[in-house]
């Protein structure tokens, strides 16, 4: 079986709605809900000891992309974050941990590319790990949590949603 995810939030390849939108209140101009989609993976790895979501937009225009979400430690019988899970408020499951997003702090921030630009393209992309805990906290850059993540995953599945203003 593959290594897959899926989401009742929006389907691979469409514009992601309003409600996972950057909320005004990081003051980059948009005005969404800024509520974390719903992911469920299944067909993990035998091995896999925990899972790591991150949302990564590729195209933004920073010279290195830019992370907007990421979650390490989720435990291994964890297939799914219900919709907000990663939202100010929201209930990731217990052990996971939220690391810090290029906003510079833990938690989702959702999409606001530039005014005018091209589409960008939003990959959530699920890790199946294969250590129960990687060696971040709270305050760990995405660049070695993804470092961590390189060394550690066994497979990962991932599902794209766009956006444009």
């Amino acid at each position: 079986m593959a290594f897959t995810v899926v989401s009742n939030s929006f389907k691979d390849g469409d514009y992601l709605g309003k409600d996972f939108i950057l909320s005004q209140d990081f003051g980059f101009g948009c005005a969404g809900g800024n509520q974390s989609p719903h992911l469920k993976w299944s067909g993990a790895p035998e091995g896999t000891k925990s899972f790591a979501v991150t949302c990564y937009d590729p195209d933004a225009p920073t010279g290195s992309g830019f992370w907007h979400w990421l979650v390490v430690n989720i435990p291994a019988n964890i297939t799914e974050l219900a919709l907000g899970a990663g939202s100010a408020g929201g209930r990731l499951p217990a052990g996971a941990l939220q690391t810090r997003t290029d906003f510079g702090a833990p938690g989702y921030g959702g999409p606001c590319p530039p005014e005018g630009d091209h589409p960008h393209r939003y990959l959530f992309t699920v890790f199946a790990v294969g250590a129960e805990k990687l060696p971040v906290q709270a305050d760990t850059s995405a660049a070695v949590v993804g470092f961590n993540l390189h060394f550690a995953t066994l497979a990962k599945a991932e599902i794209m949603g766009l956006f444009k203003r």
